[in-house]
């Protein structure tokens, strides 16, 4: 294996964030003071991996796989993963935050209606406006404790899971920015810059930043953090994975910005490996998850299937009938129907 690599694809948690090289000059970042991210890497990345011990060491990358990973590692640059539904693009994320211990994945689903401010943070008006009301009438409630009245703004302040990834911390956060190709046409576009600067601005803490320059607010994990100066700054860019089914192009700039990782669709070993993962080696339940994998893999050219529906069919095999070919064949032909037709 390269010894450059820091990002190895083994499954086996280690140090190596410790080790990286410093950012290239154009990617580094100073932003302050710095938080502490939570500890462990959360039920999404148990459920993604696979259940079973040491079920992330079945997910292996190749060699070019683990190249632009690491690449964008060193870069301080967002991963950009096309590839069919299914072929294993999210599972990026969670497996180089569970070896390199970067914590919790931090998720952002696209919609056609998603907004760039979704991303970043929400301010609850509204709540602030029915606080300040009740505190008319309860003056003990005024300002919800604090001695400055301004400071209580950062109570109606909680960063999206962007802007919690872009707090300054001191080893990067990993964000999965998922199905990106799902977005209306202004999203990719308004990336632009907080990808390249790595920080945004809260209007409504930067207007009292001179009085109070260090508000409290809540970030995508649910705990309080500090904005100083109603901005929000990096110190490590955070590896940032963008997915994209392949549904449409992305404009030059947004391109330009990322490394491009194109996944084939899983081969026979990749599927097996991850069926192990999630459903360990049992005699009886190796011989149906392999019968099933055929048949996964004996489709007609241009057919998408995706790994779920694998899942799916194995699962169910050998809970309803373990002893029952014909049965177990009729029950996967059914869940695991091609995606791109209509039955």
């Amino acid at each position: 294996m390269s010894e450059w690599l820091i990002y190895r694809g083994t499954g086996e948690p280690h140090d190596g964030m410790d080790r990286i090289p410093a950012p290239p000059p154009w990617r580094k970042f100073d932003g302050g003071p710095l938080v502490e991210p939570p500890e462990g890497i959360g039920t999404a990345s148990t459920r993604r991996l696979g259940v079973n011990a040491g079920g992330a060491r079945l997910h292996r990358p190749r060699a070019e796989e683990l190249e632009l990973i690491n690449a964008a590692l060193y870069l301080r640059r967002p991963l950009l993963v096309t590839g069919d539904p299914g072929s294993g693009k999210s599972t990026i994320a969670h497996a180089v935050a569970h070896e390199l211990g970067l914590g919790r994945v931090l998720y952002w689903p696209v919609v056609s209606r998603t907004s760039l401010q979704d991303g970043l943070y929400r301010y609850d008006a509204i709540a602030r406006l029915q606080d300040v009301q009740l505190a008319r009438t309860e003056p003990a409630l005024e300002a919800g404790g604090e001695s400055d009245p301004a400071a209580a703004i950062g109570r109606y302040v909680r960063l999206g899971p962007l802007g919690t990834a872009l707090l300054p911390n001191k080893h990067p956060r990993v964000l999965l920015v998922d199905e990106l190709d799902k977005s209306d046409i202004d999203l990719p576009n308004d990336l632009l810059n907080v990808l390249e600067e790595g920080e945004f601005a809260i209007p409504e803490l930067e207007r009292i930043a001179d009085r109070v320059p260090e508000v409290q607010v809540l970030s995508d994990d649910g705990r309080r953090v500090t904005v100083r100066d109603g901005r929000v700054r990096c110190a490590a860019f955070p590896f940032i994975v963008l997915t994209s089914n392949g549904e449409r192009d992305f404009p030059a700039p947004l391109l330009r910005r990322c490394i491009h990782l194109q996944l084939p669709p899983p081969d026979r070993e990749r599927l097996a490996a991850m069926v192990r993962a999630h459903f360990g080696e049992t005699p009886g339940g190796t011989r149906t998850a392999d019968e099933i994998i055929e048949m996964f893999l004996d489709r007609p050219s241009g057919e998408v299937r995706a790994a779920d529906q694998l899942l799916n069919a194995i699962y169910l095999a050998q809970i309803a009938a373990p002893e029952d070919l014909g049965a177990r064949t009729r029950i996967a032909e059914q869940l695991m129907q091609p995606l791109d037709r209509t039955r």
